[in-house]
């Protein structure tokens, strides 16, 4: 199931924020591609050489969040930020929701360094800071409808819950089944996926009694 769309009948405001993450991405990736290999291995993030010298690479950790593998990359996740972020930048509010953001790709990028501290493979994406606006959608929003591609077929909608959910349970089960792994070629980085999306539901949590959603839109606890 691919997103497509979403019920975006509760916004009141342009989700300004949201609209300015997708620009900076795609203006990133720009400097990206005329930069080549050279701007990738000075500003990705590397997990073996941030634990060498944790304070000299800070500044990749951000740098990175913008960043992608090609125009394939770019878009999925640009389309993920555009369906599900803007429903979370409206809960929150839009200082918090790009602290939220950025905070959740800063813990994306521990958990790759987790999952392995002595791996010398570039880390880019902007997918661990998105995860966590997955998690934020999946507490704030659960009973939304979302229009998912499915099969590249047909479109048809399903509950917010079970569209981000199985995207969840895909990524822990992908994630423990790369622990076994020891291929240095690279590939999908499920665990800063992982620590971005637990972030996102610890957060959203934390900020809910804070947000701009009715109880209505609110998860049971």
């Amino acid at each position: 199931m691919f997103p497509v769309g979403d019920d975006d009948s509760q916004r009141r405001t342009t989700p300004v924020v949201t609209f300015v993450l997708i620009g900076l991405n795609v203006l990133v990736f720009l400097v990206e591609l005329s930069g080549g290999d050279q701007f990738i291995t000075e500003w990705a993030f590397v997990p073996e050489r941030f634990s060498a010298h944790p304070a000299a690479n800070i500044a990749t950790v951000f740098s990175a969040m913008f960043m992608h593998g090609g125009w394939l990359h770019l878009g999925g996740n640009m389309l993920f930020l555009f369906v599900f972020g803007d429903n979370v930048e409206r809960a929150l509010g839009h200082t918090k929701y790009l602290a939220f953001y950025l905070v959740c790709g800063v813990v994306a990028a521990y958990a790759q360094i987790l999952s392995g501290p002595e791996s010398v493979i570039p880390s880019l994406g902007a997918s661990g800071a998105i995860s966590g606006a997955l998690a934020a959608y999946l507490v704030f929003f659960p009973q939304n409808r979302v229009k998912v591609l499915v099969g590249m077929r047909f479109v048809t909608e399903v509950p917010a819950l079970l569209m981000i959910g199985l995207w969840a349970l895909l990524q822990f089960v992908s994630g423990i089944g790369s622990i076994a792994v020891t291929d240095q070629t690279g590939g999908v980085a499920y665990w800063a996926h992982i620590g971005g999306f637990i972030a996102g539901v610890i957060l959203a949590f934390l900020l809910r009694p804070f947000s701009n959603i009715g109880p209505r839109a609110r998860i049971a606890v």
